[in-house]
C-alpha cells in the first residue's frame, strides 16, 4: 500500500494510510466511467484542485503497456504492470461495448482471479461487472448494471443475482455500478468511506456535484419511454422487467412499493394513464419485440420468454400492439437488412 506523511497540529510527523485502487481497463472500455471514477478520486486526494496524491493513490494495470481504445476512440496507456495485487485496497474494472468477443486477455483474467483469492476487493463499473462475472468472480454477490444491460446479463449469467434498479452496490468484497455518472457516485462512496466527508465534498465541488446519490437511489431512466413522475410508478416498472417471464401478481408489485393494489391501481390510473396490468403486458410485447429483432429464437420460445404460454395468444396481443405479427416483424427486419448489405 502507498503511505503518506502528514504534519500534525504540533508538528509531528505521523502516517496515515492512502486509499489505493487499480483500474482495469477492457478493450473499447467506457471513458466516462473511467473518467468520472479517477476524477473523484483525484480531487478527493488533495485539497481544491491540486492534485496531489496525498490522501489517495490509483494505476491503470496492464499485461502490457500498450495503449488501450476506449470506445469513443480516446486512448489510455497503463501505468504499471500487474503488480501483487494486495497492494490495491480496490480494483476498478472497467467495462465498455458488449460487443467485443474478449473484452481482456487471458493475463488479466488471471490477475482478477488472483486478487479475489488474496481478498481484494473488486469493482465493477459499467460493464466491467460482466467480465467480473465471466470470471466466475459474481456468484453470491448482488450485482447492479444499467436497465439497458439487464436482459443481457441475465441471460449470460443466470446463477448470479442482479438488479437494474440502483445506481450502484458495494457489498462486501465486491462493487458494482450502471455506469455514466454512477461512477461518481460510487467513487464519492468510497471517498467518505475511507478518506472523509470533506475529502468527498471537495471533489464533488469542483466538478460541479451538488450531492453524491446513494447506491438505495434509483437509477434515471424512462420505462415504457415515458416519465411518469412518482418513483413509485418507476420502482415498479423496473420490478416488472425484473419478471417479464411471469412469477408476480399485482399484488406482489403493489406491496413491493408498501401499497395495497387498489391504491397502486389508482395511482397507475392517475399518473400513468394506464393499468398495471396494461404496463406490464407492454413491457413484456416491447421485450418481445426486441428478442425477435435481435435473435433467431423461435416464436414460441419468444412468447415463453415473455410471460405468454401459448403463440395464438401472444400472437394476437402481439397484433393488437403493433400492427403485424411477430413472424411479419422478424421476416420484414430481415428484408431491411438483406437491403442494406447489397
Amino acid at each position: 500500500m502507498g503511505y503518506f506523511v502528514q504534519a500534525t497540529a504540533g508538528g509531528a510527523a505521523a502516517q496515515a494510510r492512502r486509499l489505493t485502487i487499480g483500474f482495469v481497463l477492457a478493450r473499447s472500455f467506457t471513458l466516462s466511467a473511467f473518467a468520472l471514477f479517477v476524477d473523484t478520486l483525484r480531487l478527493a486526494s488533495d485539497q481544491l484542485d491540486r492534485s496531489g496524491r496525498v490522501h489517495a493513490d490509483w494505476h491503470v494495470l496492464g499485461s502490457t503497456r500498450h495503449l488501450i481504445a476506449s470506445s469513443c476512440g480516446v486512448q489510455v496507456a497503463p501505468t504499471s504492470d500487474f503488480v501483487d495485487p494486495r497492494r490495491f485496497d480496490y480494483i476498478a474494472v472497467v467495462g465498455g461495448l458488449l460487443t467485443v468477443p474478449e473484452p481482456v486477455d487471458f493475463e488479466t483474467v488471471r490477475f482478477l482471479k488472483l486478487a479475489a483469492s488474496r481478498n481484494v476487493s473488486l469493482i465493477g463499473l459499467c460493464t466491467g461487472s460482466f467480465i467480473l462475472a465471466e470470471a466466475g468472480l459474481m456468484k453470491g454477490h448482488e450485482t447492479c448494471v444499467s436497465w439497458l444491460h439487464y436482459h443481457q446479463f441475465r441471460e449470460r449469467f443466470p446463477d448470479n443475482d442482479v438488479r437494474p434498479d440502483r445506481l450502484f452496490n458495494l457489498e462486501g468484497k465486491r462493487g458494482s455500478c450502471a455506469g455514466g455518472s454512477s461512477s461518481a457516485d460510487l467513487a464519492a462512496a468510497l471517498v467518505r468511506r475511507h478518506i472523509s466527508r470533506d475529502a468527498e465534498r471537495n471533489a464533488l465541488e469542483v466538478l460541479q456535484i451538488e450531492k453524491a446519490r446513494a447506491q438505495t437511489d434509483i437509477q434515471t431512466r424512462q420505462p415504457l419511454c415515458e416519465y411518469f413522475n412518482d418513483s413509485r410508478i418507476t420502482a415498479v416498472l423496473i420490478t416488472m422487467e425484473q419478471h417479464l417471464e411471469g412469477g408476480i401478481t399485482i399484488e406482489q408489485l403493489a406491496a413491493s412499493v408498501g401499497l395495497s393494489r387498489r391504491q397502486l391501481e389508482r395511482l397507475f390510473a392517475v399518473k400513468a394513464r394506464m393499468s398495471p396490468a396494461l404496463a406490464f403486458r407492454r413491457l413484456r410485447l416491447d421485450r418481445a419485440k426486441q428478442i425477435l429483432l435481435t435473435s433467431r429464437k423461435p416464436i414460441i420460445e419468444v412468447a415463453l420468454d415473455v410471460g405468454f404460454v401459448n403463440t395464438s395468444h401472444f400472437t394476437k396481443e402481439f397484433r393488437r400492439a403493433y400492427g403485424r405479427t411477430p413472424a411479419e416483424v422478424r421476416d420484414s427486419a430481415a428484408r431491411d437488412r438483406e437491403a442494406a448489405n447489397r
